[in-house]
């Protein structure tokens, strides 16, 4: 089957069909904007625009503004319109594919082809060439139309004639499908056998015949992926409102959460549900055989296996015709088509012929129901034609299918209801029950708990009246009313009141969050064990629609198996019903970016017999081919111990039946007794668990227990309370507080905050401070516009304390840090407390190895770890090993600590450590530096000449053997607990390079191996480098001092008596330019930097190791250096400092006319006026001397060319000056001023926009 060719063409048979009765609606003088008047009418005709509407048409015109002007009165006109236009097409659209579905596979009545024609290379349509060789009954004056047509080539118009009246034929054969249309339908027909880019023309050129060919590859589930590609545009859109914080309206739910089912998946769940009930009273190894994705039992203990013979015993006395399958969200069918399939198995098993088996199960095994009128039209169609596949002349039984969508009561009159009591109060209570349970029923669909009342008593009573002629036009009225409405809701009432022996489906997904607030309030009533997402919900009322002792089988989105919010729901699973098999699968198999599980379940009371479960992947977010899936499936649920190397999976490279097993690779089949789940916290289906894993679960302690989670800061708007520590003003942040206590009368406003981050171990992210000023006063007192307070303030005795700290998101692993006290931590920040810090920094040893991650991927393996995932962990404490785990811990946070502090975007960052590294590594005892020893005997002589590549050799020599270090220790720490919890089986102590979180350095790129790739910390030479050409700019502005450690300016008084070594820029500007147009330069500046700190006899070949480092290039060591500065210095910055820039770049554009950097933290009103007279004016005259040199140069022939291509440049630079300067000029007069406890986002904004709002762009752009 051509996905690809399906999907194309109904993408674009959606937009092309729309499009097209648009355009007919806009003739007949209909828009979205409204209905526009008639120009001319006349009895017998009427023309709008020029266009002439006979009176047939005129009529269809009326009907269409009657049903919009009704549809008005509840809603906007355009919303009206919008989806007037899309039922027209999706009507249309239904009855094209399954014209084509039919005449591919010779299933028209009459066998004349519709759309296409039965001879190679003729475009023209068989009906067309055989009009009176078809089923069709003609009146004289339709055969001389089609005659005259036919006489005067009318092609096109005698086609559209003949598929109407074709449509109109099949209401006697798929009535559901080929409803008696509205006339005005046949008026906005989109199709056209001539239009080469129209729906028909696609269809029958593009869309290969074997996609709908059952003999071939193709089959009926083709309606159904048609359907899904169809809807994907609408799908996305929803989900587009969605992300905006919108909720999903009734009329858009279809549309978010049909989801197509892989065919795989649909033969699993239907064989392991439908097909395990039916050989567990009739075995039968033929089925057994066919059946290829039915997980066979193995033999259990003998006294299990005598109390599954007991039960087996009812169910061979139970009758095929009396087993019954629901789908209750059946979506276009496909779980009910293959239900088709395997009971026809059975019953030609049983010796029935075709005739009577596809009318038996019609009649009496298949189920469903759906709130989309679109899908059940396409469910019929698929059933009709799976029966057509079967039996041939199943059009002629004229049969009505158990199958429905929903309808509602809501617009029904209720006083039919007394119409058909007829003065019987039970029927009129029965009635009652059903019409109340149906209001708003589309909302709800097959979650509505039906009535369990006398439905023959009711439908006895309807066959009665149908039967009845009524002389009284109101009464028959009332008749056709409940002929149309009413009677398909008394239906679906009954279709939900059964119990059933097998119900399979494949449900919506959708959070709570986003259902709007009828559905929300009626799964909160109604399913509060599962109300958080639809498709649990639907879990829960599908065990509810199933009988004792029989079968559940979905595939949902397997959060339910693990998260904390799920228990109940997974402890009434455990303990009512028996897992029998189970599928885990990645990313991607149903085409969601989210893992699933397919599941089959008994209802009835555990035994001790296992279940099957199958490990599809080996991280859940790997994309495994469906296809690829299946096969793997069906090989390791046959094969024992079957191993699949997971990490080696390519989806170019297929998975084919005869792979073999990997003893590397990654066991896939668990055969587990369910009752292993209550041994864990919570009950997390964590079948893979090992016996060993289960012990430790069973003599741990809670982490709980020992030290204490807890919650933290919710402020509901980070970006009004947080900013990033380097933003404000150094002075306003107190570092230091050990206790919320006493905070009251501290004058500071903003204090470290812990908000997660990204993957760091051991120490680090130490990032944010939050605005507590006042004790937290206006986060306290944070409300929305109706008085509701906003904010969440919890456990806030616990703020400042010492804790280890954990991020909520671990989507690259779970990592876990000490933090000192003197924080306030978030949500997201989540932290556990001990006045014990020996416990504390044991139980930090625990978490950092890797039975950590191992046990929370069980636990919770989704990306969002919370407290209650902590708190389950269980501890196994060995007093005689602590000493040394606390010690070995207290290694792995200094040298992370050192490593953190190691970047200027830390706050106790000291030094560049390329400008001072004996201070950079003071405090480390015996870290070698080389062939000459430790770094305490090798001092470097602050006034000896040295060499930059010398001390970036010993910083490289350093940093690689604190790394080292660091992996020796975590290794040890992984031997040690390993062995305490017992999990040699399942892990090694060995730990990748990627996986270790502080710096490791490589000269280049191409020495940076495949087992350290994608670490987040690796760094060059070159970056390197550029972290000491971001400290030097830090000089240059006065952040920075070569006498002091730290951070010496940030906000404040400027205190010049701190610099005396290297002074800063005294104006707060440093212009950078492609020449040397300024004695104060950014190159010069940093020219006489690197002299001053390294001395002026090695300059030279200082500047050429730091030009080697930035660029392979051969140029002079200064051009490479400013080409960086104009280049990417900025850049650089920005990532370094988060999109948060702490230097600004005035920019006039792409020529690099004028650019110049600023200190945010010196800015003052006055600061971009001084840019622009002290720098921009200067430069455009340097510009202007310039241009006219190389004027002179060009008359006098002197390197004439040469001359030229800079005058050129200079020109435009000096054009993009003064385009500049008048921005420049706007904003300098206004003397704009900031506040820095603003935020960077909020000031970089303040000083590009005028007070008449208008926005100039005078600094470099920041996301």
């Amino acid at each position: 089957m051509d996905k690809v060719a399906l999907r194309n063409f109904a993408v674009n048979a959606k937009e092309k069909m729309e499009d097209d009765i648009k355009r007919k609606l806009e003739l007949m003088g209909i828009t979205e904007k409204g209905i526009g008047e008639e120009t001319v009418k006349e009895d017998d005709y009427l023309k709008i625009n020029g266009q002439e509407f006979n009176e047939k048409e005129v009529k269809q015109r009326e009907k269409v503004i009657e049903v919009l002007k009704a549809r008005e009165k509840n809603e906007d006109f355009k919303k009206c319109f919008d989806e007037f236009v899309e039922e027209i097409a999706y009507t249309w659209f239904n009855r094209i594919i399954a014209i084509r579905f039919m005449e591919v596979n010779d299933y028209l009545p009459d066998g004349i082809r519709i759309l296409s024609s039965d001879r190679e290379n003729d475009r023209e349509p068989q009906i067309i060439r055989e009009v009176f060789d078809t089923d069709l009954e003609f009146s004289n004056d339709e055969k001389n139309n089609v005659y005259k047509l036919k006489e005067e080539n009318k092609i096109e118009e005698l086609f559209k004639f003949l598929f109407i009246k074709k449509c109109n034929k099949f209401n006697e054969i798929l009535p559901e499908l080929f409803e008696e249309a509205e006339d005005y339908s046949e008026l906005l027909l989109p199709i056209s056998i001539n239009d080469e880019e129209g729906i028909l023309r696609k269809l029958v050129d593009e869309v290969p015949e074997e996609s709908f060919n059952v003999e071939k590859e193709g089959q009926i589930e083709v309606i159904g992926w048609l359907y899904q590609y169809y809807n994907e545009k609408k799908k996305k859109e929803v989900d587009q409102k969605t992300k905006k914080g919108k909720k999903v309206e009734q009329d858009d739910i279809p549309a978010k959460t049909q989801l197509f089912t892989p065919k795989w998946i649909v033969k699993y769940m239907v064989e392991n549900s439908l097909g395990n009930l039916w050989l567990e009273g009739h075995p039968n190894e033929d089925l057994e055989e066919k059946w290829k994705f039915l997980v066979k039992g193995e033999k259990q203990e003998e006294e299990i296996e005598k109390k599954l013979e007991k039960l087996n015993e009812n169910y061979k006395e139970m009758k095929l015709e009396e087993i019954k399958i629901i789908d209750p969200c059946m979506g276009s069918g496909h779980i009910l088509v293959y239900a088709f399939d395997v009971l026809m198995d059975i019953y030609s098993n049983l010796g029935y012929s075709n005739r009577d088996a596809v009318q038996s199960i019609l009649e009496n095994n298949i189920y469903g129901l759906d709130i989309d009128k679109r899908a059940y039209q396409l469910a019929y169609f698929a059933l009709m034609m799976k029966a057509r596949e079967y039996y041939k002349r199943i059009f002629s039984k004229k049969l009505e299918l158990n199958i429905c969508y929903t309808r509602e009561s809501n617009d029904i009159n209720k006083k039919i209801i007394d119409f058909i009591s007829n003065g019987n109060n039970k029927i009129k209570e029965e009635l009652d029950l059903i019409y109340n349970s149906f209001l708003d029923a589309r909302e709800y669909g097959s979650l509505i708990e039906a009535p369990k009342i006398d439905y023959d008593e009711i439908k006895n009573r309807l066959l009665e009246i149908e039967n009845t002629d009524f002389y009284n036009l109101f009464d028959e009225l009332k008749k056709e009313e409940i002929k149309n409405k009413f009677y398909y809701v008394i239906k679906t009432s009954e279709i939900l009141s059964k119990k059933y022996e097998v119900v399979a489906t494949n449900p919506p997904y959708m959070g709570s969050s986003i259902m709007d607030s009828k559905l929300s309030k009626y799964t909160k009533k109604n399913y509060p064990n599962s109300k958080m997402d639809m498709f649990a919900v639907f879990i829960e009322r599908c065990n509810n629609l199933t009988k004792k002792n029989c079968y559940t089988s979905m595939i949902t989105m397997q959060s339910w198996m693990f998260l904390s919010s799920f228990e109940t729901l997974r402890k009434n699973i455990l303990e009512k019903t028996t897992i029998k098999s189970l599928l885990q699968l990645g990313y991607g198999v149903i085409g969601i970016a989210f893992g699933t599980s397919a599941f089959s379940l008994k209802k009835s009371f555990p035994d001790e017999k296992k279940g099957y479960y199958f490990r599809m992947f080996d991280k859940i977010a790997q994309n495994i081919q469906t296809d690829d899936c299946a096969t793997l499936f069906r090989i390791s649920k046959n094969t024992t111990n079957f191993k699949y190397k997971f990490d080696e999976y390519s989806s170019e490279n297929t998975i084919f039946e005869d792979i073999k097993s990997n003893k590397k690779g990654n066991l896939i089949k668990f055969q587990v007794n369910q009752k292993n789940f209550e041994k864990i916290p919570r009950m997390p289906i964590v079948y893979w668990a090992s016996e060993n894993l289960l012990e430790d679960f069973e003599k741990g302690i809670k982490i709980s227990e020992l030290i204490e989670p807890k919650q933290g800061l919710a402020t509901a708007d980070n970006n009004r309370f947080l900013r990033q520590w380097y933003e404000v003003e150094e002075e306003k942040i107190n570092y230091n507080i050990k206790s919320i206590e006493g905070i009251e009368s501290n004058e500071y406003k903003w204090y470290p905050y812990n908000k997660g981050g990204g993957r760091r171990q051991w120490y680090g992210n130490y990032d944010y401070v939050v605005n507590w000023e006042n004790n937290g006063n206006e986060i306290r007192n944070f409300k929305d516009s109706n008085g509701k307070l906003r904010s969440v303030v919890r456990n806030p005795n616990y703020y400042f304390k010492e804790a280890i700290t954990w991020p909520l998101i671990t989507s690259g692993g779970f990592s876990i840090r000490y933090r000192e006290s003197g924080s306030i931590h978030d949500v997201s920040g989540m932290s556990a407390f001990s006045e014990n810090e020996l416990r504390l920094k044991y139980i930090l040893g625990i978490m950092g190895t890797k039975i950590s991650n191992f046990i929370f991927n069980m636990l919770n393996p989704t990306v969002n770890l919370q407290v209650g995932d902590f708190n389950n962990f269980p501890v196994i404490e060995n007093k005689q090993i602590n000493p040394k785990v606390i010690s070995i811990v207290d290694d792995c946070i200094k040298i992370s600590k050192y490593d953190w502090n190691t970047f200027e975007t830390a706050w106790d960052f000291k030094v560049s450590p390329l400008v001072n590294f004996e201070r950079y590594v003071e405090g480390f005892d015996n870290v070698k530096i080389g062939e000459n020893g430790n770094v305490e005997n090798k001092k470097i002589d602050k006034t000896q000449i040295i060499l930059i590549e010398e001390v970036y050799s010993q910083y490289k020599e350093f940093t690689n053997n604190q790394f080292l270090k660091l992996k020796e220790n975590e290794e040890e720490l992984n031997r040690i607990f390993i062995d305490i919890y017992g999990l040699q089986d399942e892990l090694t102590s060995d730990i990748s390079d990627k996986d270790i979180t502080i710096a490791k350095i490589f000269d280049t790129d191409d020495e940076i191996n495949d087992e350290i790739k994608g670490n987040n910390y690796v760094l060059t030479k070159a970056d390197v480098v550029k972290q000491f050409i971001s400290y030097a700019v830090g000089c240059m502005f006065g952040r920075y001092s070569l006498d002091e450690e730290g951070l010496v300016f940030a906000g404040g008084e400027f205190d010049k008596n701190k610099y005396s070594k290297f002074i800063p820029d005294e104006d707060n500007c440093i212009p950078i330019t492609d020449s040397e147009y300024f004695s104060d330069d950014i190159v010069t500046r940093f020219v006489e930097f690197v002299k001053t700190v390294y001395g002026e006899e090695t300059l030279e070949e200082n500047l050429k190791f730091i030009a080697q480092a930035l660029s392979n290039k051969n140029d002079a060591p200064k051009d490479i250096i400013r080409e960086y500065f104009l280049k990417s210095f900025y850049d650089d910055h920005l990532k370094r400092y988060e999109e948060r820039p702490i230097y600004w770049l005035y920019d006039a554009g792409e020529k690099n006319g004028f650019k110049a950097l600023i200190y945010m933290h010196r800015y003052n009103e006055q600061t971009t006026a001084k840019v622009r007279i002290g720098y921009l004016h200067e430069l455009q005259k340097h510009y202007e001397r310039r241009a006219n040199f190389l004027k002179d140069e060009i008359e006098s022939n002197n390197n004439r060319k040469k001359a030229e291509q800079e005058l050129k440049k200079i020109k435009s630079q000096l054009d993009e000056c003064k385009q500049f300067d008048e921005k420049m000029n706007h904003l300098s007069s206004e003397y704009i001023s900031i506040d820095l406890d603003d935020g960077v986002k909020v000031n970089y904004e303040k000083v590009q926009t005028g007070r008449d709002g208008k926005k100039y762009e005078i600094l470099g752009k920041v996301k």
